[in-house]
């Protein structure tokens, strides 16, 4: 098995196409060569996947990201406003700390959200569901991280007590084997995202409309500065899932850092075959322009004004209805916590 803490480092050597039920979803990573039917199929089993969650929980609790990290570092000394850069230099700091003493990089430790990229030749073994909801049961106890889940959103608001049910999202991807990301979402990010169902004459300008109007009126709520992650395509129950996993690729290009936190590329994390930028030219111009237009707002860090409203805008797109053009907007905050295994049957 092997370890990483921060964006799924292992995404980038996966193709464009990693799909989830043949959405087709394009989020931007880069494929990778030689893997092909030849290669010797495995099983991966339930244990395997819940070992891996076990271990990745309380690393993504209390360790930031790396790429987050070095783009807070960046910005400091690009912020325009000084509360600005003493509110990034307290995150810099906070994190730090968190490390250092192996504390949760913000009390609300979040949903447990897990996405699988499970290899086309593999296969899985046993019940992944009640294993991952075990792992997550007595990593949320072992590691002294609140609790966070009501039992029914409309009906029951007791609280479940293990932070279970964790929320799984599975993919496929080339080869064998299987990639493991842990991603914990905390509720002020969560509230503050949407989903709209455009009409599709509304284009690029209603995509952007919609991604500013979110920002405006709930960054603040959201801990900024924010990883922004949009999906634009497939359906309405998929388009969160493609705004979700757009928050997984690395923060740190030259698309991602533009404006006013421009700084050199942050670089792959421990996968050389990683990437951050996306693979299409067209979507990082786009990306770019949109980053632009938020840090524009003047919402700043913790939203108190400045320049750094967001440190990157990641954009994922897959094919749609003729008639629809789903979007769906989700924030990360600046406790970005992921983390991802690679496990070998």
């Amino acid at each position: 098995m092997r370890w990483g803490c921060g964006a799924d480092a292992g995404a980038g050597a996966r193709a464009n196409a990693e799909v989830d039920a043949g959405t087709g979803a394009n989020i931007g990573m880069r494929a990778t060569a030689g893997t092909g039917a030849d290669a010797r199929a495995c099983v991966i089993s339930a244990e395997q996947i819940a070992e891996a969650v076990a271990e990745l929980i309380p690393k993504a609790a209390c360790t930031l990201r790396p790429d987050v990290l070095r783009a807070l570092e960046v910005a400091v000394d690009c912020e325009c406003s000084s509360r600005g850069r003493a509110v990034l230099g307290q995150l810099i700091e906070n994190a730090r700390l968190a490390r250092e003493r192996n504390v949760p990089l913000c009390q609300d430790t979040g949903t447990v959200w897990v996405h699988i990229g499970l290899g086309v030749d593999d296969a899985f073994c046993g019940d992944v569901p009640t294993a991952v909801n075990a792992a997550v049961a007595a990593a949320y106890e072992s590691a002294g991280l609140r609790m966070s889940l009501a039992h029914d959103a409309l009906f029951n608001r007791e609280n479940t007590r293990d932070n279970t049910p964790a929320f799984i999202d599975l993919a496929w991807r080339p080869g064998t084997g299987a990639t493991v990301t842990v991603m914990l979402k905390g509720g002020g990010s969560d509230n503050a995202s949407c989903v709209g169902m455009l009409e599709p004459g509304a284009g690029l300008g209603g995509v952007r409309e919609l991604v500013l109007r979110s920002v405006s009126e709930k960054a603040t709520g959201a801990c900024p500065p924010l990883i922004i992650g949009v999906g634009v395509g497939a359906t309405f129950d998929k388009v969160g899932s493609l705004a979700k996993r757009a928050l997984l690729r690395e923060v740190g290009s030259a698309a991602g850092l533009a404006g006013p936190v421009a700084g050199p590329a942050a670089g792959s994390m421990t996968d050389p075959a990683a990437g951050s930028a996306h693979t299409d030219a067209e979507v990082r111009v786009v990306e770019a322009e949109l980053l632009r237009a938020v840090n524009g707002l003047g919402i700043g860090p913790a939203g108190l004004g400045g320049g750094t409203t967001a440190l990157a805008v990641h954009i994922a797109t897959a094919p749609c209805h003729i008639a629809a053009l789903p979007v769906a907007v989700n924030m990360g905050c600046s406790a970005m916590r992921s983390a991802y295994a690679e496990v070998v049957g």
